[in-house]
């Protein structure tokens, strides 16, 4: 039983059901994307083309872009995404197979090194400082106010 909700869950990571209104729920592409016509052309005041010139622009420019990036994404779509999930996959495996254990080893390693060192420390250090602090401990000093 367990092992079939285990395979299940497994199942349902791949075939999940996506939602195709909302594309970008978290999201990603809100301030560099969303181009609309009024953000790229614009008439000041005195200075007006004809408002059919203005309507047809706006069509063409909504249209234009509208049906120029799907065909890109028809054309490069797929492919992009094929190599943009075997780049993530290659950077997830090399972050579980190497930096993690990299960093693991390494922290093992140092906390090794980071006993000696603050033994020699101790070893070293600390009478010097302790002499260095009876030397300064027999210094007084007073403030005087003169008016």
């Amino acid at each position: 039983m367990a092992e079939e909700l285990n395979e299940k869950a497994m199942h349902d990571v791949h075939t999940k059901e996506i939602d195709l209104v909302n594309r970008d729920p978290n999201g990603l592409n809100d301030d560099v994307v969303k181009i609309d016509f009024e953000g790229v052309i614009a008439e000041p005041d005195g200075t007006h083309s004809f408002d059919g010139i203005w309507k047809a622009s706006f069509t063409t420019f909504t249209v234009t872009k509208y049906w120029f990036y799907r065909l890109l994404s028809a054309i490069f779509g797929i492919p992009l995404a094929l190599i943009w999930g075997i780049y993530f996959a290659i950077l997830s495996f090399l972050h579980i197979w190497a930096v993690v254990p990299c960093i693991r080893s390494y922290l093992i390693e140092i906390q090794c090194i980071s006993r000696v060192y603050s033994i020699c420390i101790h070893t070293f250090c600390d009478r010097l400082f302790e002499a260095i602090g009876k030397m300064f401990s027999t210094i007084r000093a007073t403030v005087r106010k003169e008016i």
